[in-house]
């Protein structure tokens, strides 16, 4: 009997063994499947849920609907190519201030399209355009509007200005007095006029394209820095290239003449497109590299350019934050695309920060321009 007991507990126990062993078994099994197919518990798939969770933006959704909504851009760049030839980059910027709800400074010699390039814009967009040629005499009411006395009605009746137009052409701006500019400066921040006791909202969408000559500047009433800083964009433009300037005369010489755009998009569809430009997403590293752009010109010697300190009187204002983040945004969605990458930044960061930046004598004496300082801070600010 004590025999036949001992097999029966070892028997017993050497089941128990096996038992156990295949447990852990099956344990180590299941930890190894794990590893290599992580299941709805893993860290990876609770990183999902919780940023699905924070409410944060679905951006492949979001990049959809963006590119859906941004198909007429592609369209507009075609009818405005009927009368504007070359001069891509102005083009572009026109439509980045239109869809970031900016006003745009354009700085060229005479000749260049300047003019036509926003006739064709309102041509194309179906939207009322002004032109307003600027000269020492101007008086704000010939740009704003006046009251003028009705001797039938014995009343003050309202006339409005030029300025009451969804785009508006201020040709050479800087030759008109101070208090004409400020007028017209005003009517751009506040999007609103007051004539007499009323006050009047401009229309929606409303765009001034405001344009002076680096040439002939005598006579003239620059600018101050104040009152350009209000502008989204600064655009420099040049010469169009050989291949241009020939399709250019073979147009203009053609016997129907140059080509007209037709209206393709309407106002309400540019509305959509402001609301639709800001829902677009900006990671914070993207907001970080803005910062850091625009604090390099106040501090350059932060990021290793203590020499600018030399050549820059005043760095950019807060508003060249700002402006960076719509001007970005609006070329991401000129794009395209739902989110902002760095070089969306990089892309019109010379445009918004040109004239937001003040040069000491020194820098003017060794012909340095806006362009030299903040072409070697984007080389140096680290991009993220």
């Amino acid at each position: 009997m004590t025999t036949e007991r001992y097999i029966r507990k070892a028997f017993i126990t050497n089941a128990i063994l096996v038992t156990h062993r295949m447990e852990q078994n099956d344990h180590h099994n299941l930890e190894a499947a794990e590893t290599l197919n992580p299941a709805a518990d893993s860290p990876t798939a609770s990183a999902i849920q919780e940023t699905e969770a924070s409410g944060a933006p679905d951006i492949r959704a979001l990049n959809e609907r963006i590119g859906k909504a941004s198909q007429f851009i592609d369209i507009l760049r075609m009818e405005m190519s009927k009368t504007i030839i070359g001069q891509r980059d102005m083009v572009d910027k026109l439509l980045i201030g239109l869809f970031g709800n900016g006003h745009v400074l354009l700085e060229g010699v005479p000749g260049l399209a300047k003019t036509l390039a926003i006739k064709s814009l309102s041509d194309a967009i179906q939207a009322d355009f002004s032109r307003i040629q600027f000269t020492p005499d101007l008086l704000p009411a010939d740009l704003i509007g006046t009251m003028i006395y009705n001797q039938k009605e014995e009343s003050f009746k309202v006339k409005k200005g030029p300025v009451f137009s969804n785009f508006v052409l201020a040709d050479e701006i800087n030759r008109a007095p101070a208090k004409v500019q400020s007028a017209l400066l005003e009517a751009m921040q506040e999007r609103q006029v007051t004539i007499g006791p009323e006050t009047f909202e401009l229309p929606n969408p409303f765009l001034v394209l405001a344009t002076q000559n680096p040439v002939e500047q005598e006579g003239t009433y620059p600018l101050p820095e104040a009152q350009v800083d209000r502008f989204l964009l600064k655009v420099v433009i040049g010469y169009p290239t050989k291949e241009e300037e020939q399709q250019i005369v073979r147009a203009n010489l053609q016997p129907g003449g140059m080509r007209k755009p037709n209206a393709v998009v309407s106002k309400e569809d540019v509305i959509k497109a402001r609301e639709l430009v800001r829902e677009i997403y900006m990671d914070e590293k993207v907001e970080r590299y803005i910062i850091e752009l625009v604090f390099a010109t106040r501090q350059p010697e932060n990021h290793g350019l203590g020499h600018l300190n030399q050549l820059i009187s005043f760095g950019a204002s807060p508003r060249a934050s700002i402006g960076l983040g719509i001007a970005s945004k609006a070329h991401a969605f000129m794009n395209h695309r739902g989110y902002v990458t760095p070089e969306d930044v990089r892309a019109v960061a010379m445009d918004v920060m040109r004239h937001r930046i003040g040069l000491t004598f020194e820098a003017e004496a060794e012909n340095i321009s806006q362009e030299q300082i903040i072409t070697e801070i984007m080389d140096n600010v680290q991009v993220p």
